[in-house]
């Protein structure tokens, strides 16, 4: 499986952004997939996570203001609004297999990675 991040930049406090992943090669490897976003000094902590049935699992930090989402076995999306400072981190995109359950939450252990894609919000 290959992941393709995309949709990172440069915003101000209270903005926007959408996040896209694109996975390449066995579907059956992407199924759930989901965001890990990692500062500078920090480990990577996941966000949120998703199935191919649109169940989503979200953490408290980032509910209300980040909303996950699939439109097909191999694309997600993270779109994440009210971005504040703290928001900056560059975002990884990761898959696992149905192997290991389908409820797909951010604990689980996950297979393939992408590169990351840069978010940085500042004024």
């Amino acid at each position: 499986v290959q992941l393709l991040e995309s949709g990172g930049g440069s915003v101000q406090p209270g903005g926007a952004l959408r996040l896209s992943c694109a996975a390449s090669g066995n579907s059956y490897l992407s199924f759930c997939m989901a965001w890990f976003p990692q500062a500078p000094g920090e480990e990577r902590e996941g966000v949120a996570a998703i199935n191919p049935s649109g169940t989503r699992y979200t953490e408290d930090s980032v509910a209300g203001r980040f909303t996950i989402s699939r439109d097909s076995p191999k694309n997600m999306y993270l779109q994440m609004n009210s971005l504040k400072p703290e928001d900056t981190a560059t975002y990884y995109c990761a898959t696992r297999s149905a192997s290991k359950g389908t409820y797909c939450t951010t604990s689980d252990t996950y297979d393939y990675w992408g590169q990351g894609t840069q978010v940085t919000v500042s004024s």
